[in-house]
């Protein structure tokens, strides 16, 4: 296939550059036959690695059945996929969507949906500065970057943005129009920052005293990717509503937005939102067969102990390399702050095999397939010091 010909008809939101064909484990094979070493896992999404047959074969089996039917009716994959994901997150109801941006999307017309039939008043958000929670118009809305918020404002009203970790930040922009403070336990696109148990715990506090809802954007941070099933679960706090997808399809397009009991009780009403694919048979199959081979595997545990030997093995690149300033992150959601522009580090080590991303301005980070060994962590190192 010329792909010159297929880029002219493509709008240029990416720049894409290497062409690839199929994938086995954790590594992808390019239209030439190269083998390059994945730890993307187009972005935080493949979980299982590349071409798992328990995986395929569930995805096989269901489109022998049912690939999609209307939410007028129920339909067995998504009944299960919605009890897999309240078990494994704590909540009590559960919305499907296709994407990441469209369950962030969901969970601000939920928080504004309680304050309407609660009768508060109550519409204003507080996001954080360096956030990012999509790119639809009330995604983009609440992502601190300005570089993805001005070329559509005005955008939604009503959203003012605090400094993560910075508590005080927060307090001072709530207002008794506050209806919810939305944050990532971890950011990713900000440049894989984390938030401090004194954050957390100090935003859950603050919402419990002026009636405020906490939304944590779990899409890229969850399913075990920070070495717990969720990463708000590591903080001994509950959010009032999340939002989840990357890594719970395993690459098939999939989100969810899911909320307590207690918000449901005011929660959306027949009409009030919809989705022709949302929860479809096809991606709920995705989603249990990802959960039951993440129980069979293991796979929180063994992003703790793979995870624990990424960050060792970063952190002696700080000692080794003047480019290299700090180690950011946790479980198998890391990066490593440097100084050298991104874009060289990126593109020599996709020369020598590997494919990693940035974050931010100066992160690059490493989000793999969860199924990662400690062998393959200690091939990135070999390939990345070449780049480095």
């Amino acid at each position: 296939m010329d792909i010159r010909k297929a880029d002219q008809h493509f709008i240029h939101t990416y720049n894409r550059s290497t062409t690839f064909v199929r994938g086995e484990g954790m590594y992808l094979i390019d239209d030439e036959g190269k083998k390059y070493l994945d730890m993307g896992a187009g972005i935080a999404v493949s979980a299982l690695g590349y071409s798992n047959e328990e995986y395929k074969q569930g995805l096989k089996d269901q489109v022998d059945k049912l690939i999609h039917i209307s939410n007028l009716y129920f339909n067995e994959p998504a009944v299960k996929a919605a009890n897999y994901l309240c078990e494994a997150s704590g909540m009590d109801r559960v919305f499907f969507t296709n994407s990441g941006g469209e369950a962030v999307e969901g969970t601000l017309k939920e928080a504004r949906k309680y304050a309407y039939k609660k009768g508060t008043g109550q519409y204003e958000f507080i996001a954080m500065k360096e956030s990012f929670h999509g790119r639809s118009f009330g995604a983009v809305s609440v992502t601190g970057h300005d570089a993805y918020r001005e070329p559509f404002e005005p955008l939604v009203p009503g959203v003012s943005f605090a400094q993560y970790n910075d508590l005080d930040s927060v307090k001072a922009l709530v207002t008794d129009k506050t209806c919810a403070i939305i944050l990532e336990p971890l950011q990713g696109e900000g440049g894989i920052n984390a938030a401090t148990e004194e954050f957390m715990k100090g935003i859950r506090k603050l919402c419990d005293e002026e009636g405020i809802l906490m939304i944590c954007d779990e899409v890229q941070c969850g399913m075990g990717r920070t070495g717990a099933m969720f990463a708000w679960q590591a903080y001994d706090i509950k959010p009032d509503i999340m939002s989840m997808a990357k890594a719970i399809g395993s690459g098939i397009p999939v989100g969810a937005f899911a909320m307590t009991e207690e918000v449901a009780k005011y929660s959306l009403e027949p009409g009030d939102h919809g989705t022709t694919y949302g929860g479809n048979p096809l991606a709920c199959t995705a989603v249990s067969k990802t959960i039951e081979i993440f129980e069979k595997k293991h796979l929180v545990e063994h992003v703790q102990k793979v995870g624990a030997y990424l960050t060792k093995k970063l952190e002696e690149l700080v000692e080794e390399y003047d480019t290299v300033k700090a180690v950011k992150g946790k479980g198998l959601m890391q990066g490593i702050q440097v100084t050298k522009p991104i874009s060289e580090i990126t593109g020599a080590a996709l020369k020598e095999g590997l494919l990693i991303i940035g974050a931010g301005s100066d992160v690059i980070r490493f989000v793999p397939p969860l199924i990662i060994e400690l062998e393959q962590v200690d091939e990135m190192i070999r390939i990345l010091k070449k780049a480095l």
